[in-house]
């Protein structure tokens, strides 16, 4: 792992990469691969960085495309049912 590091961070270095890009690129990569191992559970996820979940919820809107987050689960609105007795009601109102 280290030598493999050690060649990227050279090969970084060679193309003149910036170490503040070099720095996001990594924390982008290392966050987006945790939520998909934890598939998208920011609290899951928290916990195997060992952030706040606040925090990584804080970091990871960095990276929202199209007003979804890259890699993150989304919970589906809730869709309300009516009671069979409102369903009743609504139908004779209308017919």
């Amino acid at each position: 792992m280290k030598k493999k590091l050690e060649e990227l961070v050279g090969e970084m270095v060679e193309r003149g990469i910036l170490f503040e890009d070099a720095v996001a690129e990594f924390e982008k990569y290392f966050v987006l691969s945790v939520l998909k191992k934890t598939n998208g559970n920011l609290s899951k996820a928290a916990e195997v960085l060992r952030i706040h979940r606040n925090t990584l919820s804080k970091r990871a809107e960095k990276y929202y495309q199209n007003h979804r987050m890259i890699g993150a689960r989304h919970r589906r609105p809730r869709v309300h049912q009516q009671e069979p007795s409102a369903k009743a009601a609504a139908a004779k109102s209308k017919g």
